[in-house]
């Protein structure tokens, strides 16, 4: 069984930094694509960044410059560091990770979710 596990959010006042991470966990063989989503208070849940096995990544135009998505495979986890935070980055943040499974097929997992709240 595979599971993912974040931290990181918080509390910050806008220009502010947070990082979060996502480690997975489980009979794990590959991971592919990793990546950020948010859905923030009446909205649809949306991407913010995601990054390849081989590190291609791909951001929002609502983040670029600012967000850093990365990855390290060998702990099975990805990371976002959130610098110069504005109040509409408030939002509960979702990591989300293609797994193939040992034994198994490849399918997308989700992380638990965590708050990341920007003061003005």
């Amino acid at each position: 069984q595979v599971q993912l596990v974040e931290s990181g959010g918080g509390l910050v006042q806008a220009g502010g930094s947070l990082r979060l991470s996502c480690a997975a966990s489980g009979s794990i063989f590959r991971i592919n694509a990793m990546g950020w989503y948010r859905q923030a208070p009446g909205k649809q849940r949306e991407l913010v960044a995601v990054i390849g096995r081989s590190g291609s990544r791909n951001y929002a135009d609502s983040v670029k410059g600012r967000f850093t998505i990365s990855r390290d495979n060998a702990k099975n986890t990805v990371s976002l560091e959130m610098n110069s935070l504005k109040p509409e980055d408030t939002a509960v943040y979702y990591c989300n990770q293609v797994i193939c499974a040992v034994g198994d097929g490849c399918d997308g997992y989700w992380g638990q979710g965590t708050l990341v709240t920007v003061s003005s």
